[in-house]
């Protein structure tokens, strides 16, 4: 058995500072490029948020509103939507800038925000926070169509892919034809 002492005490503990000490200047630790185990790097910077494809303003007013399971129903179900304008589907501001609009399963209108996804979808639903389980996906939106999708499967089973078809001259496609003029009177 080796007696160390004090004296090889002393050169072990020196001998592994030096060890230690050249690993950190080395790749030594580097593992798949991800920084020495003695090194500190600065966390990457956040990614800028995205902005939604919409505003709240946007969306504001009177809708036509019907909706489809199979994506051939879709112009079928345009028409049907532009029908509905008798009985419109409305969109009213919300106290907080969002959007007061019906959610599924529920007969209560609620402020709904539009917000961006991680994946940067647009999205409307109740809460700030993207919720998969309450949100719909703005599918498109030309001013005068707006096609959302629940993101949520079971909620999309169920009620469909919504189609919303302005009423009004407001968003009118262009060339559109409006009369401005008054009954005549008897």
């Amino acid at each position: 058995m080796v007696n160390w002492g004090a004296r090889g005490s002393a050169v072990f503990v020196v001998m592994a500072a030096i060890s230690l000490a050249g690993c950190q200047g080395s790749n030594f630790g580097n593992f798949g490029g991800m920084g020495g185990w003695f090194e500190s790097s600065p966390p990457p910077p956040p990614a800028p948020a995205a902005r939604p494809s919409i505003a709240s303003s946007d969306i504001i007013g009177r809708w036509g509103l019907a909706a489809y399971h199979r994506d051939q129903d879709r112009a079928r179900t345009e028409q049907a939507a532009q029908g509905q304008c008798r009985q419109p589907y409305v969109i009213s501001g919300g106290s907080a800038g969002g959007v007061m609009m019906l959610n599924h399963d529920s007969p209560n209108i609620v402020e709904h925000f539009i917000k961006v996804s991680a994946d940067g979808k647009t999205l409307i639903g109740p809460g700030e926070a993207p919720n998969p389980e309450d949100d719909r996906e703005v599918v498109s939106f030309d001013g005068r169509v707006l096609i959302l999708k629940w993101v949520s499967p079971e909620v999309a089973g169920r009620y469909g892919t919504m189609v919303l078809v302005r009423c009004g001259a407001e968003g009118a496609r262009p060339g559109a034809r409006t009369s401005s003029r008054a009954p005549a009177a008897r």
